[in-house]
């Protein structure tokens, strides 16, 4: 299924426009809809209407057959009139206590390579020691107003963009992966706004809005980042871990980037010119 914009006209407080707004996100017929979510096709209709006012279990099974992303369901649920389910405590509330401790571990075990903890619009919220060793080691970071997105950092002419070997190929690649790696495979306004900003910056072609293949790394089962660094090529890959079945917004939109060397040579000169020993 592909990514989608979700930022059309709706109103707000319209329950029945809210439903019919996300089944067509999803494709879905009223009839398919109301079979996966236990109802009746004249409930659903009902529902969407007007006519009728949808329990909590209902509004659940509903929401969770089109799999509304977290904060969306919020919205849905204040539309029928009742609480928002799902807490939108920050991500270093009290209660992500358990998710960030593990989020410190994880960060503190990838060392010596760096590791982010992104928000869903590519922020960066935390970093272990390793990052900004090496980010800095290109540029003056500090320079650099918070809070840091990774999306820009690669993008701007003034960040990491001139240390980036093959710079297109990555750019492009970075743009499939945010819509491939959207909440719930949908563009929100502000995950929109973000990919236009990225668009104002020149070199970036508008072909790269389209959902085709990147192209192939040549013997790489990925796209690799390639950095320029005293006259040698560093390659890298990033894997991206995300918490496991979430009950609360901000865990379901918290992202951890581990980047790691993709050839031995790069483990090798990565570890001489980084390495906390060094």
């Amino acid at each position: 299924m592909g990514t989608t914009r979700t930022d059309r006209t709706h109103p707000s407080h319209d329950l029945g426009a809210i439903l019919r707004h996300w089944r067509e996100v999803r494709g879905a017929s009223q009839l398919g809809l109301a079979l996966d979510a236990g109802m009746s096709q004249r409930h659903l209709s009902f529902i969407e209407s007007g006519r009728s006012v949808p329990s909590r279990q209902a509004l659940s099974s509903i929401v969770q057959s089109l799999d509304v992303p977290l904060r969306e369901r919020n919205a849905v649920f204040l539309a029928a009139g009742y609480a928002p389910v799902y807490s939108e405590a920050p991500w270093n509330a009290v209660e992500m206590q358990g998710i960030t401790r593990a989020l410190d571990r994880m960060l503190h075990q990838h060392n010596p390579y760096p590791a982010m903890v992104m928000d869903r619009y590519w922020n960066v919220l935390a970093a272990n020691e390793s990052s900004p060793r090496f980010f800095g080691s290109f540029i003056d970071m500090a320079a650099r107003k918070g809070p840091r997105n990774m999306l820009h950092l690669m993008f701007d002419p003034e960040g990491m963009r001139p240390f980036v070997q093959d710079w297109d190929t990555l750019a492009r690649s970075l743009v499939q992966r945010v819509y491939r790696e959207t909440i719930g495979r949908v563009l929100d306004e502000q995950t929109h706004a973000l990919l236009d900003e990225l668009f104002t910056y020149p070199g970036v072609d508008a072909s790269w809005r389209l959902h085709g293949s990147v192209g192939p790394a040549p013997n790489l089962p990925m796209i690799p980042m390639e950095f320029k660094k005293n006259g040698k090529v560093l390659r890298y890959f990033s894997m991206i871990t995300t918490v496991g079945a979430p009950q609360s917004i901000a865990a379901q939109e918290l992202r951890i980037e581990s980047i790691f060397p993709s050839d031995e040579e790069t483990e090798v000169l990565h570890e001489r010119w980084f390495s906390s020993k060094s």
